[in-house]
């Protein structure tokens, strides 16, 4: 009896023995699959990072880009994806503050671990994001004009090198007449920029700055800097105001009795949205200098401008960042299929030269400084809020960011 007892005992105990193995391999084999599928789940999509000031100052520019890179991803989702997968975007706001764009650049890049950001406006922004995306090899698709003089490995720039839009605008001004240029900007690396870039080709053309002067972002009160253009006697202002201090600007040189024919004012971050924001009934007659505009007549651009308004409202326009951040996110995701890869390394090779139908007509981008080739228009608002061309370039230029092509640069990039 005694030994039947602990022959039952040993069943019992290899039994349970038995019993615990199995549960712990079941455990592991569920945890383990468990693991899989939160890892297949994530590989099912292409994390992209979206970083624009959605509040504070520049919003009134920045909020209508991200719209535009938004719907640019749902259709190319719509259309089966990049590589077989969806894109998935992860929107942070740089609020219009540099450290900020800094820090939510980090976190996209470090810890959601995008494979690129569409993202910035002001050159602020994007100096502050350039060392993020350098020290870890991310990518940055830039979608705005901006002072040239730089090239980045880690940056695609869709928008305006100086010489598809500064240097054009100036030299149109002094063919027609504007030879004295009164020089409005905010206080920050575009405006000053760009000012020394105009002052250096002003300079060559026998032209002449009679006045300068700079204001903080989000500054609002210009009565002191209307009296002193008005005592300086310009033929034109040619202004690199940003954000809604434009806003301020335009009202209170109305509210001085100063309109397009007493004094033009040609602007380089003015287009339709801002010509929204500000209202037209005081931009009427001043010009603009940009690669598109709403107006612009391409079966491409209708397409685009009908999309854009039947998904976000028949009353919202499109305008030269708004395109350049949409054409944006097609260029990268070209460039990644034609790398098979979302490698950086990859995309950046496969990207020489990739060409795209764009609204705006066509563009290419170019193999040796990631800027595109673009069309130069030159405009005048008109009083429904939209641009009418005057006059534009008969083919794409090729960018030239350090203004090597002029003799007259020669040194800008060491200032």
């Amino acid at each position: 009896m005694r030994k039947s007892n602990k022959m039952l005992v040993k069943m019992l105990s290899l039994l349970l023995v038995i019993v615990m193995v199995v549960s712990v391999l079941y455990g592991c084999k569920k945890s383990s699959s468990s693991s899989e599928s939160k890892k297949e789940k994530s590989e099912e999509t292409i994390k992209v990072g979206i970083l624009h000031s959605l509040s504070g100052t520049m919003s009134i520019s920045e909020v209508s880009l991200k719209d535009a890179e938004l719907m640019a991803i749902e259709e190319i989702n719509n259309n089966g994806g990049v590589l077989g997968k969806k894109l998935e975007p992860i929107v942070e706001d740089g609020a219009s503050d540099w450290p900020t764009f800094a820090e939510k650049a980090k976190k996209l890049l470090q810890k959601d671990k995008v494979a690129v950001i569409f993202g910035c406006w002001t050159s602020a922004s994007r100096k502050a994001v350039l060392p993020v995306v350098e020290e870890n090899n991310g990518l940055l698709f830039y979608p705005v004009q901006y002072e040239g003089l730089e090239s980045s490995p880690n940056i695609f720039y869709m928008g305006a090198a100086p010489n598809q839009q500064i240097v054009p605008a100036v030299k149109w001004l002094f063919d027609n007449g504007k030879k004295r240029f009164y020089l409005l900007g905010s206080d920050y690396v575009f405006p000053r920029t760009a000012n020394k870039i105009i002052k250096a080709y002003l300079k060559y053309l026998g032209g002449v700055v009679v006045g300068e002067e700079y204001t903080p972002l989000g500054h609002t009160d210009y009565s002191s800097v209307i009296n002193k253009i008005k005592a300086a006697k310009p033929d034109v202002v040619f202004n690199t105001l940003n954000g809604d201090s434009n806003v301020a600007f335009f009202k209170q040189l109305k509210d001085a009795g100063i309109d397009a024919k007493t004094l033009p004012v040609m602007s380089v971050s003015i287009a339709e949205e801002e010509i929204k924001g500000i209202g037209p009934e005081y931009l009427k007659g001043h010009l603009v200098a940009w690669n598109y505009f709403q107006s612009v007549d391409t079966p491409e651009n209708k397409e685009f401008v009908e999309k854009y308004k039947k998904k976000y409202g028949e009353d919202r326009v499109t305008d030269d960042p708004i395109e350049a951040a949409y054409i944006g996110v097609y260029l990268w995701a070209k460039a990644v299929e034609k790398a098979g890869s979302t490698d950086v390394d990859k995309v950046r090779e496969a990207a020489k030269g990739i060409e795209f139908n764009a609204p705006e007509g066509p563009v290419k981008i170019d193999g040796d400084n990631q800027h595109l080739y673009k069309t130069v228009r030159i405009g005048e608002i008109l009083e429904n809020g939209q641009i009418r061309e005057l006059w534009k370039t008969n083919e794409p230029v090729k960018p030239d960011p350090y203004l090597k092509g002029y003799e007259w640069a020669k040194g800008l990039s060491e200032q």
